[in-house]
């Protein structure tokens, strides 16, 4: 399976449109995207500025699915990573995280880490983190308000440049609180 990745153009704005309003996104902020409300996040600049970018994930020449960088003018930019629901589960979304670690990495010098954030039950997601060498650094509970009225926990992982250069992965201490010491509140 040939897998690019092409930048989003201004020129693309009403096939993105499309694509954005055209599917479900359980996994992300809102499960449906309104076409106005897409357009509204094309003019101010949320796929293509100084500090954002987005490609298009391109199968055998079909837009499957989306990348959106964000905060690329800072030292820990994070993403947003959309496929097809008729694409899901054929490992896009893992190519993808590889790809775009690459490419933030190899084109953005000053990056020293790279950020995303999941639902907890999306499980997909949360493998392709750790297959791509990013470590869970956080686990927010109540976080994320569903389509379905429950509010489900939200996870964030990240990976560093060393990381990704030496090929590990470094996990957090998460027992550094002895660092305290006894003292209560």
């Amino acid at each position: 399976m040939e897998i690019t990745y092409e930048r989003f153009e201004s020129t693309d704005a009403e096939e993105l449109v499309g694509f954005l309003s055209g599917d479900t996104w359980p996994f992300h902020g809102a499960e449906v995207v309104g076409q106005a409300e897409a357009r509204q996040w094309i003019g101010k600049g949320r796929y293509d500025g100084p500090d954002n970018r987005a490609f298009w994930i391109t199968v055998a020449g079909e837009r499957t699915g989306l990348v959106r960088l964000m905060d690329l003018c800072d030292d820990a930019p994070l993403f947003d990573l959309r496929i097809r629901s008729d694409r899901r589960g054929q490992g896009l979304g893992g190519q993808a995280l590889t790809w775009l670690t690459g490419y933030v990495f190899t084109e953005f010098p000053q990056v020293q880490r790279i950020e995303g954030t999941t639902r907890q039950d999306n499980v997909a997601m949360r493998r392709a983190f750790q297959r791509c060498g990013y470590a869970k650094e956080a686990h927010y509970r109540d976080a994320w308000p569903a389509a379905d009225g429950k509010v489900r926990d939200a996870v964030g992982y990240a990976i560093l440049r060393r990381d990704w250069l030496s090929g590990s992965t470094t996990a957090p201490d998460w027992n550094d609180e002895r660092i305290l010491g006894s003292g209560g509140v």
